[in-house]
């Protein structure tokens, strides 16, 4: 099947890497990464998330950050809110893209946001809608769409209700992410096929983890069907803080790697990338998780 032409990468290392690190890491180190991250070439850095602090403490200083990181033009910065004093903060801070998230499974969505999917959606529907009034673009996280650690198997069916439902709702482009890293070529290719019936693929983006060393096979496998948003985690960080288990994300310098591999066209400078991997995985006191950067620094 024919490759897209080009990928965006949905960077989510200041977010979804860094809520799921024990330590804090100090505001302008946050705000050093995302203009680090700016500076590659990437066009969409999910910068933080303004979900409870009492939830998600490394993230409390959500505002300062918004307020210290330089905007460059065509460059995106969602961020993640919870509901509708969610939005409201984040909108106080200047965001002008922001995400809402849940489950495709009902007893991960419960331990994660306290609510059923059901509830979930009820609550977006007021962030939607003052969104849509505001003109802010609204990007929507399934969760869980190849297996739950609660649950285990999590049908198809499922996963695709909740997708569409949210891209009805006015979600403009849907994250289908494996939140466990359970998923295989064949299984995220399935999914992927099944939601796409109902939303279209130029509205879906895929989210791995690498728990099972599967994720960039997953990638290829869904760049085959027609996606071409893909998100990543710079070194990659990250995990999921509500499923035990789940390492980090696929690391986004593997993926940059991959893609420019298979001539497919990303605006990303691979070797700023990998430095900016390189000074976070310092800054966190670990070894980097991409192995390209790994490579990098060995050679």
């Amino acid at each position: 099947m024919a490759l897209p032409r080009s990928v965006r990468i949905v960077e989510v290392g200041a977010r979804d890497g860094l809520q799921n690190e024990k330590a804090i890491v100090p505001t302008a180190a946050k705000i050093e990464l995302i203009d680090r991250l700016s500076a590659t070439g990437l066009q969409s850095i999910e910068a933080t998330s303004f979900v409870s602090p009492k939830w998600i403490p490394q993230l409390a200083d959500a505002a300062e950050v918004m307020a210290g990181i330089e905007r460059r033009p065509g460059v995106r910065y969602p961020v993640l809110v919870p509901n509708l004093q969610g939005y409201e903060r984040a909108r106080a801070a200047g965001a002008e893209d922001i995400a809402v998230f849940t489950a495709a499974s009902e007893v991960f969505n419960q331990r994660n946001t306290n609510a059923g999917i059901d509830e979930s959606l009820q609550r977006f529907a007021p962030v939607l809608e003052r969104a849509r009034a505001d003109g802010v673009r609204v990007r929507g996280y399934v969760s869980t769409v190849l297996g739950c650690p609660y649950q285990g198997e999590v049908p198809l069916a499922d996963v695709v209700r909740v997708a569409r439902a949210l891209h009805a709702m006015g979600c403009e482009e849907v994250s289908l992410g494996d939140t466990i890293g359970v998923g295989t070529p064949g299984k995220a290719r399935d999914m992927l096929r099944a939601v796409a019936g109902e939303v279209p693929m130029e509205r879906l983006a895929v989210h791995f983890h690498d728990t099972y060393g599967q994720a960039l096979s997953n990638i290829l496998a869904c760049l085959e069907e027609g996606v071409a948003v893909v998100d990543s985690s710079v070194a990659g960080t990250g995990g999921c803080p509500y499923a035990r288990g789940a390492s980090g994300n696929v690391a986004s310098e593997d993926v940059v790697y991959m893609l420019h591999g298979l001539g497919i066209e990303t605006g990303i400078d691979l070797d700023r990338l990998v430095a900016t991997g390189r000074w976070l995985a310092a800054l966190l006191g670990r070894e980097s998780g991409s192995k390209v950067g790994r490579a990098l620094a060995g050679a």
